[in-house]
């Protein structure tokens, strides 16, 4: 079992940036992807972005493409969203997420961090 724990978030104006941390813990050797996914109030849960612990292929929404980047530090088996010029439609609750090598789809998930873009 995985445990994702977030932090980072909170209120930003258009424009600005904000950085997401998200931690694993647990059985981290047994995750193969890692991601980030956000739903804003009245909608489904959408896909943003994942990355390949071990080869570090990327994977971006076309939403989010060339605005946000994943990162990633394997000794510390954490992940990182940073989103720069944010819109109001990024406002969302973001959960970072993670595939373990058992499993066809993402099977463990973080807390869910809240992020508030202003116009």
């Amino acid at each position: 079992q995985v445990q994702l724990v977030e932090s980072g978030g909170g209120l930003v104006q258009a424009g600005g940036s904000l950085r997401l941390s998200c931690t694993a813990s647990g059985s981290p050797f047994s995750v193969i992807v890692m991601g980030w996914f956000r739903q804003a109030p009245g909608k489904e849960r959408e896909f943003v972005v994942d990355i390949s612990r071990f080869s570090g292929s990327t994977s971006y929404a076309e939403s989010v493409k060339g605005r946000f980047s994943i990162l990633r530090d394997k000794a510390k088996n954490a992940v990182y969203l940073q989103m720069n010029s944010l819109k109001p439609e990024g406002t969302a609750v973001y959960y970072c997420a993670a595939r373990s090598v058992s499993s066809r789809d993402f099977d463990s998930w973080g807390q869910g961090s809240q992020v508030t873009v202003s116009s």
